[in-house]
């Protein structure tokens, strides 16, 4: 199974984490976050996020997740990536993170695949549905 890191601002990836537990009814297996708080410089994060990534990376691969791109999240999160192995995206929402746990064992392009759709699928105007 591909491992989860979310990459936010403050605590925003524990709390959009806890909200999938609540939708599923369970915290899922090899998912972890980071918070980057506003007087943190990111690079005396990245042994963190690295030692975070080998904990949820059972040799699948890891998709890291972070909420806005060009932000020190996303920049701490973009150090990390290797392609194929270690992937990203960013603009992290609720139905991106469930989509994403869903997905997750049908590989990465898969993944991304799902994910990126789940994100962006999720944001709509609800008087015009």
């Amino acid at each position: 199974m591909i491992g989860l890191l979310l990459i936010t601002h403050d605590t925003l990836g524990e709390a959009l984490i806890q909200c999938a537990s609540h939708v599923l009814n369970k915290r899922p297996d090899q998912i972890l976050q980071l918070g980057v708080a506003a007087g943190d410089d990111p690079n005396d994060l990245l042994p963190l996020a690295r030692q975070l990534l080998g904990l949820v990376d059972t040799g699948e691969g890891v998709l890291v997740l972070t909420d806005i791109y060009g932000a020190s999240p996303s920049n701490l999160a973009a150090k990390l990536l290797q392609p194929g192995r270690i992937e990203g995206l960013a603009g992290i929402n609720l139905p991106m993170l469930l989509r994403a746990i869903n997905y997750r064992d049908k590989g990465m392009d898969a993944l991304l695949a799902r994910a990126t759709g789940g994100g962006r699928d999720g944001v709509l105007n609800m008087l015009k549905h």
